[in-house]
């Protein structure tokens, strides 16, 4: 794609201006991530009347922020361009600041309870090292925490008392299962020893919330037929570039148990067609891993790169259908999927996540006569009490242990 197919008389308009240099990097990405031109013009259009504002006002591009460009959309953008608005200044403005034109993001006002969580989520990444995922998990749980005791008042921590964290976590147990409050109480010790590394409170508070009573191997894993699971996939539309996506994707589910952090990780080069085998990454289990690519999922995999996977720079095996075509970021995005299928399938069932698929191969190995090793192996188990859980649903192996009723009977 040339800057003539995408109008070069918009970006003659931006030859002499501040903006010039960013121009065709801007031009770039957009191509990269899938835009068509009529969008690509749109973005320009953008720039042409942010060029022209920044002139008419006396500002250059060091005095942009978000607070500027909202200032300028406000009372000067045409309203059928509204949409524009987000996309268009976000990426331009994230442009900018990266060649470190612009100031870099300017913190918003906080509450002094936002401050200190901000705070918080630092020295999980700056000390700790954690990945993104636990910092968001580990920040959502302490930022309820704290606005419930300090509301937008002063965040006076020296004032938490022991008592205070086990009444808000009694609560929360109310109405949350055992796993969302563990979870919970799992945030609120990281946080309360982060207060007492810091000095801001004189006893280590984190001792004296219980664990809590998450009894092993309590639970049933909840998991589909084969029938329900072969169902699921026959009604996944392949005729459309997305159908052979999310089809691909739920064979990886159905077929090797694959979790969905683990398919958003998946790389082009995860997939070596010599060998037949896939690379999986993750940071659960025994890490990576090199797996059989069974002859169903490497043709859905080959059916969908040839013909339902957009053409982009992204290096994810599995990308967003619409513009811009990036990779699925958070790995909700395939439960997500898996929840349509199921509903657009019309199969019921007490979890609808993409996890229900994982447990429904391991019950399925069960009912064929593989072992618990074998099934360890699969489900790449690193702790064999993981795997011990699905012997609780061979009925035929339990009967045979079952201890006659004294009373008789059936």
């Amino acid at each position: 794609m040339t800057t003539s197919s995408i109008g070069s008389r918009t970006v003659r308009r931006l030859a002499s201006s501040s903006l010039e240099p960013f121009v065709l990097p801007y031009i770039t990405q957009l191509q990269e991530e899938g835009y068509c031109p009529e969008t690509i013009r749109d973005h320009l259009q953008y720039m042409v009347h942010l060029s022209r504002w920044l002139t008419r006002t006396g500002r250059d591009l060091g005095d942009l922020s978000q607070a500027v460009l909202d200032r300028f959309w406000r009372h000067h953008a045409r309203p059928r361009k509204r949409v524009l608005k987000a996309p268009a200044g976000h990426r331009l403005l994230t442009l900018l600041r990266q060649a470190q034109v612009t100031p870099p993001c300017e913190e918003l006002a906080r509450t002094p309870a936002q401050r200190l969580v901000l705070r918080y989520r630092r020295y999980l990444v700056e000390e700790r090292g954690l990945s993104d995922w636990t910092v968001d998990a580990y920040g959502r749980h302490v930022r309820r925490f704290v606005t419930h005791q300090f509301g937008a008042g002063t965040a006076s921590v020296a004032q938490i008392r022991a008592c205070a964290v086990l009444d808000y976590v009694q609560a929360y147990a109310r109405t949350h299962t055992p796993q969302d409050t563990g979870n919970v109480v799992t945030a609120l010790r990281s946080f309360l020893r982060f207060l007492h590394y810091q000095g801001l409170i004189r006893a280590d508070l984190a001792t004296v919330i219980p664990a809590v009573a998450r009894w092993q191997m309590a639970g049933l894993p909840k998991h589909l037929s084969a029938e329900a699971v072969r169902q699921v996939l026959d009604r996944c539309d392949q005729t459309t570039p997305s159908g052979q996506r999310d089809y691909a994707i739920l064979l990886l589910l159905a077929r090797l148990g694959l979790r969905a952090g683990e398919i958003v990780a998946l790389q082009l080069e995860d997939i070596d067609w010599e060998r037949s085998q896939i690379t999986v990454r993750s940071k659960k289990g025994r890490g990576w891993a090199r797996l059989p690519l069974p002859k169903d999922v490497g043709k859905a995999l080959a059916r969908y790169l040839r013909q339902g996977r957009p053409a982009c720079a992204c290096r994810q095996v599995f990308v967003r259908s619409l513009a811009p075509h990036a990779g699925f970021t958070p790995s909700g995005a395939i439960s997500h999927l898996t929840r349509q299928a199921l509903q657009k399938a019309g199969v019921q069932s007490a979890r609808t996540g993409a996890h229900v698929f994982r447990h429904s191969l391991a019950t399925a190995m069960l009912h064929q006569g593989a072992s618990l090793d074998e099934i360890g192996q699969v489900l790449r188990h690193q702790d064999p009490n993981t795997t011990a859980i699905y012997a609780k649903v061979d009925l035929d192996a339990l009967r045979q242990l079952a201890v006659p009723w004294p009373g008789g009977g059936q």
